[in-house]
């Protein structure tokens, strides 16, 4: 099966502050908020939803196409695509432009405040499905708004089936909309704060919701993972890792994991598993694509974290 991930590549400038904000914010002044955090701590790294996806794809042994939009001063981040053998032919280029930007400041607690400046993505509408040929399986990742409407769509004309992953884009859509995409989707992936604005926003249980896709998957940080499916559910233990260096991208390396689960149709315990691994292996490493494994080391780790080889 070939994967197109459809979604936001980015630089994340990362920032640590040594120390929990909420000794720093006053809740009875919320109202007036102004706030500064000294953080002595930063780097800047390759991120974006599309590419973290795809590039811990490939460290499981499968090639991922990354369909998204980018600006000027993208040629970094192209060298070290091409430097790790990820495929950018449907990256596109819109003159005049910034990639994407995220400014992520996290605290000791793992609490993150971000402020993201879309640039390129705005214009990822674009891009067209249609012009990847081969693809079997897709992604809707956060991305500009009209360019995940359209691609959704243009999945469920070209029968498809593709992960609706919404992330931090979901605040952006209505009732309406969302119940489009899960019409259209054959999978839903969200965090479990996501899942309660998810039914919030569609007043639909996760049991009502599965019934309209083949299964929904919950993420639930230090608390592992669900996936509703087929009626009943799979609890996906966390993995426990005794470094938790940087938060950022992990949910995006547990999505690979899932990609990687499906491609190879796997049962969901073994995907989650699989899933849940990638989501700690990145949690001990500094930036979104800094992690390196052999699947040879990939596979003794599942087996010690579970007690199961993975074939």
């Amino acid at each position: 099966m070939s994967a197109l991930i459809c979604g936001s590549m980015a630089y994340d400038t990362i920032m640590v502050f040594p120390d929990s904000f909420k000794n720093h914010i006053l809740p009875e002044k919320i109202h007036i908020l102004n706030v500064a955090f000294l953080v002595p701590e930063m780097r800047r790294e390759f991120g974006g939803c599309a590419g973290n996806v795809a590039y811990n794809l490939q460290l499981l042994g499968e090639n991922g196409k990354i369909m998204a939009t980018v600006g000027d001063d993208f040629g970094s981040y192209q060298q070290w695509l091409e430097g790790h053998n990820i495929a950018s032919d449907h990256v596109k280029h819109i003159e005049n432009t910034f990639t994407a930007q995220a400014y992520i400041t996290t605290d000791q607690d793992d609490n993150q405040i971000t402020a993201f400046h879309p640039g390129a993505m705005n214009h990822s509408h674009l891009n067209k499905v249609s012009d990847a040929s081969g693809i079997t399986i897709g992604m809707v990742s956060p991305d500009g708004r009209d360019g995940m409407i359209e691609h959704a769509q243009q999945f469920a004309n070209a029968n498809i089936p593709f992960i609706f992953d919404p992330g931090q884009g979901l605040p952006m859509f209505g009732k309406q909309e969302l119940d489009q995409f899960i019409d259209q989707a054959s999978w839903i992936a969200v965090n479990d704060y996501e899942a309660e604005m998810l039914q919030d926003k569609t007043g639909k249980s996760l049991h009502t919701l599965q019934n309209e896709v083949r299964a929904i998957v919950v993420t639930r940080g230090g608390e592992g993972s669900r996936i509703y499916h087929d009626g009943r559910i799979t609890e996906i233990p966390v993995v426990k890792t005794d470094i938790l260096k940087d938060p950022t991208g992990c949910g995006d390396a547990y999505r690979a994991g899932l990609l990687y689960g499906l491609i190879n149709e796997l049962d969901w315990e073994t995907t989650g598993r699989i899933a849940s691994l990638m989501g700690a292996i990145k949690i001990s490493c500094a930036g979104t694509q800094n992690h390196q494994f052999t699947k040879a080391e990939f596979c003794a780790r599942y087996q010690e974290a579970f007690g199961s080889a993975l074939e």
